[in-house]
């Protein structure tokens, strides 16, 4: 997109691009997004690394902030984003946990992208919940050593067994319909029950303690909240069955990973995949390989054999980028055009329900 500004004492056109700061930015970031601005022709600076109150400065000459789920845009962030004259922060993800909006509101809008692909999501819980009971993962490592054995691989039919759902905005609908598929008898939870969709499923909302008690897998589909931080933990998972399979595709926040850990180790949780992680910003989307892990929770995650941890890689289809840029994109275009600006900072506290 082009500003067209007549100066009048020159009598001359004046052409101006829209310049995006585009952060934390991965190869797969730039070919997805240059493919589409082909269709805008915003001028697109890219970086590397996470916005923080250090480097906020990098956005300077820009008008909008691109960011995504690991860039903690603070009330500092804000300020210094603020003095920058930056207009917009457009989140490239659905979360808007990392954002600040109290900070934000009447100095910078927000947009978000409120879904993108909830199938790729949804398919992704359900690849954890098949390799964890299954043992896909230990069996690809066992016969890649030439051991054909099936000691310790027994899994289970899910066929008939109770699978809880924690949140049936688009990506938890998706789930219960692939779970319903399986013959799974599906429990559900949201403080905003969708009836006709139960009816139509046959899924069943219940109180959420009723849905720890009765589920052999359950699956976290919620955003992180005041009212959903933490909501696994010690107490919690006292009232889960023995051996429940715990699935997180949400948020990392939504578990106490301490307390899971217990779980595993007193053999309550009997498997559990995390496609999040609450202190998963710092490692993340980046290869660190070739150092030592620090963070002894994560550490000591990463040597159980029931437990798979994917680097938030849920979203992570062509078709989910795709939709991801597009609708960043049209996020900036029809802010610039003064389509909806007053409502940005309310959808994002609105949420929950507008991505229902």
């Amino acid at each position: 997109m082009l500003i067209l500004l007549i100066d009048f004492n020159s009598v001359k056109l004046i052409i101006m691009s829209v310049k995006i700061a585009f952060f934390d930015a991965k190869p797969y970031d730039r070919d997805i997004f240059n493919e589409v601005n082909s269709d805008f022709g915003y001028d697109i600076k890219y970086f590397r690394f996470n916005l923080t109150a250090d480097n906020a400065i990098l956005s300077e000459c820009a008008d909008v902030v691109c960011v995504f789920v690991n860039d903690m845009i603070s009330a500092e962030v804000i300020d210094k984003l603020h003095e920058c004259k930056v207009k917009l922060i457009a989140l490239r993800c659905s979360g808007y946990n990392n954002v600040d909006l109290k900070a934000a509101a009447n100095k910078i809008q927000v947009a978000r992208v409120p879904a993108y692909s909830p199938n790729a999501i949804a398919e992704h819980t359900v690849a954890l919940m098949l390799s964890l009971n299954r043992k896909i993962h230990r069996a690809y490592w066992r016969t890649r050593d030439s051991n054909f054995s099936l000691g310790g691989l027994m899994g289970f039919d899910m066929y008939q067994k109770y699978a809880g759902v924690v949140g049936t905005g688009k990506i938890g609908k998706v789930l219960i319909k692939i779970l319903s598929g399986f013959g799974m008898q599906v429990l559900a939870y949201d403080p905003y029950p969708d009836n006709e969709f139960a009816e139509e499923t046959g899924c069943s909302y219940v109180g959420l303690d009723d849905l720890f008690q009765k589920s052999d897998i359950i699956s976290l589909n919620c955003p992180l909240t005041k009212e959903t931080e933490y909501m696994i933990n010690i107490k919690t998972i006292e009232k889960m069955k023995d051996g429940v399979m715990i699935i997180n595709t949400g948020r990392g926040k939504l578990i106490r990973t301490a307390d899971l850990i217990g779980g595993l180790k007193s053999g309550k949780i009997g498997s559990a995949g995390l496609d999040v992680y609450e202190e998963e910003a710092e490692y993340f989307f980046e290869d660190l390989s070739n150092r030592v892990l620090t963070d002894d929770i994560l550490a000591r995650l990463l040597t159980f054999n029931n437990v798979i941890i994917t680097s938030h890689q849920g979203f992570f289809t062509r078709e989910a980028l795709y939709n991801i840029s597009k609708t960043t994109m049209n996020n900036i275009k029809n802010f610039l055009e003064g389509k909806g600006k007053k409502e940005y900072n309310e959808i994002c506290y609105k949420c929950h329900q507008d991505a229902r």
